[in-house]
């Protein structure tokens, strides 16, 4: 016979927390019943519907699957401050990659957060100490330098040019740069016209050109609709490999990374790369009187001390600029 639940019967099955939180009359949370596993299943699908890169979800699936098989968590309630300091010090890496890999789990976190299933952000006094090194950009003479040795009378030639220009005069990275097509040049009001499907912070930016990219981009374009017909290929990426195919692969396996290099070492030119042709980008913005708020937008950053890092101004720069103040 069942026995009837009385009025002043008490669910023993509570933990303390939750029984004093159903007393007050507080919200319970559910953290401790979703499963780590489920949660992540369900976090990764949501950003996928939200259009997030394939990259980042799978760096999401690579980092946060080793985090709960470092420190066994099974649910979401498990994971502590010291959860989380356990698995950074179990890691043998340099503390840059320990902040990219809580910055991935602190995202996760986030997410979980809003979607209901922990009570508090308490990872948030989490962080990882790093003396960030000032990264230089190219110097403008050496990306003309550059420009000027490259055999523009061959396909690649032409490609590898007109990349680099397009880098240093729009800022757009070289992931954005693979993903370029033809309809993302609008001719009529000379500039690119991009969605956010390609750009790293999923927002609509428009970048104007000069009169010099968009003549290159017309013989680039004859040139990769011959390549194209020859090989049978239907894509209508901007910058192609020599056989019609897309560039749009990781930074670190795309093609024009690759030349990159090879011209450094060629023609003995130091700090040619496509992060460092972005700063470049910056810099010259910067010198050329457009603010700190322009620069960023441009860039795509997230916040203005991002962008400030990447303007390199040293301590002579400011001396001279706050002169004009006195």
């Amino acid at each position: 016979m069942t026995k009837k639940s009385g009025l002043f019967d008490v669910d023993f099955s509570l933990s303390t927390t939750e029984l004093t939180a159903s007393i007050k009359g507080e919200k319970v949370s559910t953290a401790r019943y979703k499963p780590f596993d489920e949660a992540l299943a369900t976090i990764v699908n949501q950003m996928q519907v939200s259009g997030y890169r394939p990259r980042t979800l799978k760096d999401y699936d690579t980092v946060l699957s080793n985090f709960a098989k470092s420190t066994r968590v099974t649910y979401l309630e498990d994971i502590t401050v010291d959860t989380v300091y356990s698995w950074l010090n179990s890691m043998q890496v340099v503390n840059q990659t320990k902040l990219t890999r809580l910055k991935v789990l602190k995202s996760f976190l986030g997410k979980c957060f809003t979607n209901g299933w922990l009570s508090s952000n308490f990872w948030q006094s989490i962080n990882v100490k790093v003396d960030k090194k000032v990264k230089k950009g190219t110097k403008p003479n050496d990306i003309a330098i550059l420009v000027s040795l490259i055999d523009k009378s061959t396909f690649i030639g032409l490609r590898d040019a007109t990349a680099i220009l397009t880098m240093y005069k729009t800022g757009i990275r070289i992931n954005t740069l693979g993903q370029l097509d033809e309809n993302h040049i609008d001719w009529d009001n000379q500039m690119l016209v991009l969605n956010g499907a390609i750009l790293k912070n999923h927002q609509m930016l428009k970048l104007p050109l000069d009169e010099q990219l968009l003549c290159l981009y017309r013989m680039l374009i004859q040139c990769n609709h011959k390549i194209r017909e020859h090989y049978g290929e239907k894509n209508q990426n901007l910058f192609i490999s020599s056989k019609g195919t897309s560039l749009n692969t990781k930074s670190t396996n795309n093609a024009i990374s690759k030349q990159l290099t090879k011209y450094s070492k060629r023609f003995g030119l130091e700090n040619i790369n496509a992060h460092a042709i972005r700063r470049a980008f910056a810099k010259r913005l910067h010198e050329k009187g457009a603010s700190v708020a322009i620069i960023s937008k441009a860039l795509g950053h997230s916040s203005l001390a991002v962008t400030s890092l990447y303007l390199d101004i040293d301590v002579e720069e400011v001396a001279k600029d706050l002169r004009q103040y006195l």
